[in-house]
């Protein structure tokens, strides 16, 4: 992806979350420059990849196979281990309407995705087989706001605003808005994207960025590289 796309994605989103009255936290909008020169101060922010995400999946088609996402806050994995502590995270996303979020699964991970507003949210839903791999015959049985649902491998759940689906570890799913775009809560155990995503196909989790222009914000992504 091209860094003026990026930015010109953040600006969007950041109008279309604030449509729906969900306001980020003020790191969100720091500039490079004011992160690098704190970076004394955020390791809170680093460590747990805290900001802004924007993924192409690696495929370079964003508007059909993509995902807005903003990590808000982000638990520890030693937390999580020992069973104490900040063992939670929680994001906000945006998922345009007909722009695929891949087929995937989580191996550690729990999560409620919430349709916070705008179109309906759909999802394709399958359970894993012994291997672990995709289940093409068995009925999947969710909880939507606590209540259970059962519908046959690969049926598409359809969330309205407000309405939520609790996926479990093994849950394959994937979503993207129908009729429109759609804002997304998600609110999960801890979150790492970089181990805990197992995708149908072979796929990237994070885009490779094309520096055209000067970043508006940094990604998560970019942290590693931005931030020494």
């Amino acid at each position: 992806m091209k860094r003026s796309e990026v930015n010109q994605i953040i600006a969007e989103a950041d109008d279309f979350m604030r449509s729906f009255g969900f306001v980020l936290p003020p790191f969100a909008y720091w500039s490079p420059s004011e992160l690098i020169k704190r970076k004394a101060d955020i390791a809170g922010i680093i460590d747990a990849r805290l900001g802004w995400d924007i993924t192409d999946y690696g495929k370079g088609n964003f508007d059909k196979l993509g995902l807005f996402l903003f990590t808000v806050r982000n638990g520890s994995q030693d937390d999580l281990s020992r069973g104490g502590g900040m063992c939670y995270a929680e994001k906000i996303m945006i998922s345009r309407q007909d722009q695929i979020s891949p087929m995937h699964r989580h191996i550690v991970k729990a999560e409620d995705i919430i349709n916070r507003g705008g179109a309906t949210l759909a999802l394709k839903l399958y359970n894993s087989d012994g291997d672990g791999q995709i289940d093409k015959v068995s009925d999947v049985t969710v909880a939507t706001d606590g209540v259970l649902r059962t519908q046959g491998a690969g049926d598409i759940l359809r969330l309205n605003p407000g309405e939520s689906v609790t996926l479990m570890p093994g849950n394959w799913h994937s979503f993207w808005g129908e009729g429109g775009d759609v804002l997304i809560g998600e609110v999960s155990t801890v979150n790492d994207d970089i181990n805990d995503n197992i995708f149908a196909e072979p796929i990237g989790r994070f885009s490779t960025i094309e520096e055209d222009v000067e970043p508006l914000h940094l990604l998560v992504s970019d942290y590693e590289v931005w931030i020494k």
